[in-house]
């Protein structure tokens, strides 16, 4: 396969996560959002080591899939923070919960 179709595939998985940042107010897309991000980023970075030949595109990669679980179990533990307290996961009703 070629380059160009990676980068397609990378640049339409991305532009379909801040799509998903932007527009969505559900916590738990937002963070599916943001995964799609990461993994438009991964693509484009395996995708590329694989082009040139070298290695430094996965070591990257695999920073970036140890950065989303961090990401995943902060948010997820956000979310349910958040619905404990509302009873909602809306992220418009976040700023009700100032002290």
């Amino acid at each position: 396969m070629l380059l160009n179709q990676f980068l397609l595939l990378s640049a339409v998985l991305f532009s379909i996560g801040v799509y998903g940042v932007l527009a969505r107010r559900n916590g738990v897309l937002l963070l599916m959002s943001i995964e799609f991000i990461l993994n438009a980023v991964n693509i484009n970075l395996v995708a590329f080591a694989a082009f040139t030949g070298t290695i430094g595109g996965e070591v990257f990669a695999l920073f970036v899939i140890a950065v989303a679980a961090a990401e995943v179990g902060v948010g997820l533990a956000m979310v349910l923070l958040l619905y404990r307290s509302s009873r909602t996961i809306d992220l418009t009703t976040v700023d009700r919960l100032r002290g």
